[in-house]
């Protein structure tokens, strides 16, 4: 087994699109509507919005290989591309997507160690991420490397 990653440019759209509205779609679509589903794939995942978030310099996103098959990625902000005001010394993972059938190969934490490289490359002094508070897989993982609780934020999809 071999893992790699590689940073994303504009040249990865298609492939960033299809990732994106895969593992999204995988994760929840079982609570939630198909047109709440459908709406939301089309204003997030879509070709503009996924290019306005590759060229912001605050903004980088990361493939992951495994056995030269792309498996996921993450995305990183800093300043103001952060999907909140954290500060300046903050790095927030926005994304870690992985696809279903490379989860439960370590995959989350060669992603988490690249933000870890980001921030510490950038002199952050915090790293900060959202999950949903439904998303036990992630929650765990995420307690587990050493994330801990320390606020919530509501976030609606569709009605």
């Amino acid at each position: 087994m071999t893992v790699k990653l590689g940073k994303s440019t504009i040249e990865d759209l298609i492939k960033l699109q299809e990732i994106s509205i895969e593992t999204f779609n995988d994760t929840f679509k079982d609570q939630n509507s198909p047109d709440n589903m459908k709406t939301y794939l089309e204003k997030a995942f879509n070709t503009l919005q996924l290019e306005k978030e590759l060229s912001n310099p605050n903004s980088e996103f990361y493939f992951i290989y495994y056995d030269d098959e792309t498996a996921g990625y993450l995305k990183v902000n800093v300043n103001e591309a952060q999907s909140e005001a954290m500060g300046d010394d903050s790095l927030e993972i926005e994304r870690i997507y992985i696809r279903n059938n490379y989860q439960g190969k370590g995959l989350g934490k060669h992603l988490i160690n690249k933000a870890m490289e980001r921030a510490v490359a950038q002199n952050k002094k915090s790293i900060w991420l959202g999950v949903w508070e439904k998303n036990d897989n992630a929650i765990g993982f995420y307690k587990k490397i050493g994330f801990i609780q320390t606020g919530a934020h509501s976030f609606y999809m569709g009605d």
